[in-house]
């Protein structure tokens, strides 16, 4: 299947419903629906899930992969693309910090699977700096391969690595997921590299090991996720600090990001520096329209991680902690994780054909939403938030019409749901348990 087709299928297909959503007003605005359904207590206490629908563990930190190796620990950001004779291709992150150096990257105990090879093809594979060892970078990216008619995970291997925190992320239309880096760790005793970038994977079914290229020019920050506009390939980019910036990546050359670009801040027309977090004063009411433009950057290396703070000298705006980011039905929609007067979480939309912003959903309650973290569209055009709250753990939805559900809860443990995806077919949604390290395959009437 041509992926740019299936790309542009997709923003079609969610268009019927999410273009006429209507945002949650307030608290008491917020309206619960029956979504699927009460969630049902899991036998195995894994993840609760509504009647009629069922889950796969497909994958779990510390089995063996194809190439040898195996699965790394902590599951993030995830994507899925569309493979051959209908296979789906899962590229996902794996938020591994520099320290840990034991048995849960994917090259084992002392890291005994790392091999000259590798170490070529990693971005930063350590080494000697003035006389100690540098351990090498464990973050990076596993691709599964997986038959969704079947049920049953074909493969899965190391597709990049040498990279610190692989949080989130996002596809792009030609074939690829961009992973960031949610650091901006200067060399030093625990890295032998400058970090803060993006790197493109290719989405292949076969088992290839990516060369690690950071996309400099997008720039050095604590990245979280992108989105795509599959029409223009301008690349928009969140970050996870509480006074973040929102930032779009113009490449020289459509889909070759490497080549350069101009990095530019979101800006909000005639509010200079807007503090949209909501913390103090509700300055941004949800629902309304906040017109907008772009600022260009300088020194996008930022060697004192203060790109935001030269955009915010510039007038850009400030957000809670941006993270979860998704194209659908020509606009991007993305999370402000801590956003709002009680701290719970913003979802915000924004159009680029005119160039508006819009705060989607506030509600200021947990039971709503509680600090979505990643997000995806469905088929079907609800958006699906992965929550990263304190205490119990939910998959949530939000309809077309602003009513909100619960998919599944976490019935294993307080770690937070991160990649939600669901497969080309529309018959599967991905997502990953972090602390356990799984990664499950959820089944059902998701047509009703």
């Amino acid at each position: 299947m041509n992926t740019r087709r299936h790309f542009l299928k997709t923003g079609v297909a969610v268009a019927a419903g999410f273009g006429g959503l209507h945002v949650l007003t307030s608290t008491a605005g917020a309206k619960a629906v029956k979504g699927y359904g009460a969630l049902l207590a899991d036998p195995k206490k894994i993840l609760d899930l509504p009647k009629g629908f069922s889950y796969r563990v497909i994958s779990k930190a510390g089995n063996p992969m194809a190439d040898g190796l195996q699965v790394p620990g902590a599951a993030d950001g995830m994507a899925a693309f569309p493979g051959a004779n209908g296979l789906t291709v899962l590229v996902r992150n794996h938020e591994l910090n520099p320290a840990l150096t034991g048995s849960s990257g994917a090259f084992g105990e002392s890291n005994k699977g790392l091999t000259d090879k590798i170490r070529a093809k990693m971005y930063d594979a350590g080494g000697l700096r003035e006389g100690k060892q540098v351990p090498p970078s464990l973050g990076g990216t596993t691709t599964l391969v997986y038959d969704t008619k079947r049920g049953r995970l074909v493969r899965e291997f190391l597709s990049l690595a040498g990279t610190v925190r692989n949080c989130a992320g996002g596809p792009t239309p030609w074939n690829s997921w961009i992973t960031c880096e949610e650091t901006a760790d200067r060399a030093g005793a625990t890295v032998m590299q400058d970090h803060g970038y993006n790197f493109d994977v290719p989405a292949t079914t076969q088992p290839i090991l990516a060369q690690a290229v950071p996309l400099r020019a997008m720039g050095r920050f604590r990245h979280e996720a992108v989105a795509v506009d599959p029409k223009t390939n301008i690349v928009y980019q969140t970050e996870d600090l509480g006074d973040s910036s929102i930032y779009r990546f113009i490449p020289t050359t459509p889909g070759k990001l490497a080549a350069g670009g101009r990095l530019q801040a979101l800006v909000v027309r005639d509010s200079f520096s807007l503090d949209t977090r909501n913390w103090m004063e509700q300055l941004v009411k949800v629902g309304g329209k906040l017109f907008t433009k772009w600022v260009d950057l300088k020194e996008v290396e930022s060697p004192k991680n203060d790109l935001r703070l030269q955009a915010q000298s510039k007038g850009a705006a400030k957000f809670a902690r941006g993270e979860g980011m998704w194209w659908a039905d020509g606009s991007v929609y993305f999370a402000c994780t801590s956003g709002g007067k009680k701290k719970h979480g913003q979802i915000w939309k924004f159009t680029p054909a005119t160039q508006t912003l819009e705060l989607y959903a506030e509600p200021n309650d947990p039971a709503v939403i509680d600090r979505a973290d990643n997000i995806t569209v469905a088929p079907w055009g609800d958006l699906v938030l992965c929550e990263d709250g304190p205490g119990e753990q939910f998959l949530s939805g939000i309809t077309p019409r602003g009513g909100f559900y619960k998919i599944a809860r976490n019935a294993v443990s307080n770690s937070e749901f991160a990649g939600a995806t669901f497969s080309p077919d529309g018959t599967t949604l991905f997502v990953n348990i972090q602390h356990q390290g799984f990664t499950l395959a959820i089944t059902g009437p998701w047509h009703q």
